[in-house]
């Protein structure tokens, strides 16, 4: 354990009730080899669901508090202050494992990934379990099947992946432009396979996740086409943009771009292109996805 590399398990939570309390009691009572800290970043929670850790005396758990910086800046700041070789992102309701560290790291460790996610399963039914992510030709999410050994995927679900804080601080993050919650896990795993990286899903290493049929806080459909226009002006040809244009409904199109453009994504796109090794044509004929 001594001279395994340090992680950072980032939590962002945002009114999660007891659920951060329960996963983190999860956490800390399975096994590892590894040393790690604990970063959560409340972000805004209007329902005390971190006060629990307001006078926590566990020196390996970080709060922050912050006012609401939406799901990928949050994670972005708890990256910001990691002190580990490696990072986990991890959803506020999640249960572990014994030795589910240890397997998602053993990837990135040994170079046969950049990025890792495990097996995912439904707290209510244990037996539906997703295999990482791809998408339909709206871009719409899919669950893999499953496969033995590590295999690749088109998405690293946001629910909990592991990478090392280089590669995460190459790609520059989660996009820093995003709103409140939408699309930043797709947008994360299209432009690190664009950048050149590899990124897996680990079936052999299963976490149960709390599957809900609402958001505990409110999310508005303009933040959520705000972040997919801006991820296609970021990453995707013409051809595609228009066609996320049209996935936005009710006339908004219009005033969407133009804040998508005035908040500077051009700039962004060609710093993107500079930068990449494939393009998005590569990426989604690998994947075979129809978009």
């Amino acid at each position: 354990m001594v001279n395994s590399p340090f992680v950072s398990i980032i939590f962002p939570a945002k009114n999660e009730g007891d659920n951060i309390k329960m996963t983190l009691d999860s956490l800390f009572s399975v096994k590892t080899n590894y040393l790690f800290e604990v970063i959560v970043v409340n972000d805004g929670s209007t329902d005390d669901c971190c006060a629990f850790l307001i006078n926590n005396q566990n020196n390996n758990i970080s709060l922050i508090e912050t006012h609401g910086l939406g799901a990928a800046n949050a994670r972005n700041l708890g990256a910001k202050v990691a002190k580990g070789k490696y990072l986990i992102f991890c959803d506020a309701h999640l249960q572990f494992e014994d030795w589910w560290i240890d397997r998602l790291l053993e990837p990135l460790i040994a170079n046969k990934s950049d990025a890792v996610s495990p097996a995912i399963a439904s707290f209510e039914n244990p037996d539906f379990i997703g295999y990482g992510q791809t998408l339909k030709f709206h871009l719409g999410i899919k669950w893999n099947t499953k496969q033995t050994h590590l295999f690749e995927t088109a998405v690293l679900p946001g629910g909990c992946f592991s990478i090392s804080k280089e590669v995460f601080d190459n790609v520059g993050g989660f996009d820093t432009g995003f709103r409140t919650w939408g699309h930043e896990d797709v947008e994360l795993s299209i432009k690190l396979w664009l950048f050149g990286y590899r990124c897996h899903c680990q079936p052999n290493v299963k976490v149960l996740h709390l599957f809900r049929k609402a958001h505990p806080y409110k999310v508005s459909y303009d933040d959520v086409y705000y972040n997919l226009l801006r991820m296609a002006y970021s990453h995707f040809n013409h051809e595609r943009i228009q066609k996320c244009k049209k996935m936005i409904l009710n006339n908004k199109v219009t005033k969407i771009e133009s804040e998508v453009i005035q908040d500077g994504v051009n700039k962004q796109r060609l710093f993107y292109h500079k930068k990449r090794k494939h393009n998005d044509d590569w990426y989604f004929n690998k994947f075979r996805i129809d978009f």
